[in-house]
């Protein structure tokens, strides 16, 4: 194979599978056909806003990024923008960052016309309330479709957030046609509608859960499409078992697998190929995440159970927002040492792992006997089922269990 064309397909992957950035272009976005529809459906009806909500790690920026291209009306009558929202930031300015983005022209009339630009910002006034967002995308929205999406809105205290309840309501109660588009975790919407039941009516609730094993293939087939690759049945399933719904792994194992399978002279990705791009993926990961694994699992005793109940954890069937309980610990941590074990004698390490002493690398919720837990970041999950690969805690019949084989 020569060499340019490898170092070109290369970097053409690295464009193609992104697990730094998110999908930003349609061509590469994959499955989530609900959520896209519930989207659409929201933005087309006068009076109707959205959130989109689930797990850190599920994609909900991608679907973002993207949804705007599904829209059936012309690109040039659609004005949209996203902005972020930081720790730091206020009801006040994370307004004055969004419509600073949207340019208004006014004419003088005149024996020139004059024209002068600026930005809807200016119109806003101080200090920003509800009432003078809507009069601002009202003027926007005589020559355009306003779409503002407010990524990482978790990010915002609560007053903010009450400021944006109440202007999606009062942006509801005059039909206005700029829809408002929040992004957030979980917890956010439950809070949102919980203390503000007068903005339930206005905001359709759209939840992001992990993706099924359909979604991430359609992932992986949809990139390698775009590379002119391909990929054994086995080394799909076992990329798809490893993501464990998270497209982020599923992009981090596809661009290892592909640029490994190039430099051994091959278009093709079978399983010694996912294998190579597992070891890579965990010398690669995140410092924080590899930190919080050893804190997590350390111990000065040899026979210690901790990695084998953290994996165990990893692998325990989950609700919609990541929580197991510990029963559902038991098959799993059966299958990886070989016997039977109680939950007495594994209950020291779930509450362990939920001390600061071991990150904590999760956290529990409801009372006593009723604890249900989850990864404080869903992105340690698939790091620890990966490392049971490569360590071969998980392997051969209860990889084929799994369904990874």
């Amino acid at each position: 194979m020569d060499t340019s064309f490898k170092q070109d397909l290369s970097l053409q992957a690295g464009r193609v599978f992104t697990p730094a950035t998110p999908v930003d272009e349609r061509s590469l976005f994959a499955g989530r056909d609900l959520q896209v529809r519930q989207v659409v459906e929201a933005i087309t009806q006068k009076g109707q806003h959205a959130i989109v909500f689930g797990e850190r790690g599920v994609g909900k920026t991608s679907l973002a990024n993207v949804f705007c291209s599904f829209l059936s009306q012309p690109a040039d009558a659609i004005l949209a923008t996203r902005v972020n929202c930081d720790s730091m930031d206020s009801f006040d300015t994370v307004w004055r960052k969004a419509l600073d983005q949207f340019r208004l022209t006014m004419v003088t009339p005149g024996f020139d016309d004059r024209k002068r630009t600026f930005t809807s910002a200016e119109l806003l006034g101080d200090p920003v309330r509800p009432d003078s967002v809507r009069r601002v995308l009202e003027i926007v929205s005589q020559t355009s479709l306003p779409i503002l999406i407010i990524d990482e809105f978790d990010r915002l205290q609560e007053p903010s957030r009450r400021a944006f309840a109440d202007t999606i309501k009062t942006l509801s109660d005059h039909a206005s046609r700029a829809t408002i588009v929040l992004v957030g975790v979980a917890d956010t919407v439950d809070q949102l509608v919980r203390e503000h039941r007068s903005v339930e009516r206005a905001l359709v609730q759209i939840r992001m859960p992990r993706m099924s094993r359909e979604e991430i293939e359609e992932i992986v087939r949809t990139g390698l499409a775009r590379l002119e690759m391909d990929i054994e049945p086995r080394a799909l399933a076992r990329i798809a078992f490893l993501s464990q719904g998270l497209p982020h792994y599923t992009h981090l194992l596809c661009l290892h697998a592909s640029r490994a399978a190039l430099e051994a002279d091959t278009l093709a990705i079978g399983e010694s190929t996912v294998d190579e791009a597992i070891r890579r993926a965990i010398a690669g990961a995140q410092h924080s995440i590899r930190t919080a694994w050893h804190e997590a699992v350390r111990s000065a005793r040899r026979d210690n159970l901790f990695a084998d109940v953290l994996l165990a954890c990893a692998l325990a069937e989950a609700d919609d927002l990541g929580f197991f309980a510990a029963q559902d610990v038991r098959g799993p941590l059966k299958a990886i040492m070989g016997r039977q074990t109680d939950v007495p004698s594994f209950a020291r390490h779930l509450n362990e792992f939920c001390e600061t002493d071991r990150g904590p690398v999760l956290e529990k919720a409801g009372h006593e006997r009723r604890y249900r837990y989850r990864f404080v970041n869903p992105l340690m999950q698939p790091f620890v089922v990966m490392n049971g690969v490569l360590t071969s805690r998980i392997a051969g019949p209860l990889l084929e269990r799994l369904g990874a084989r």
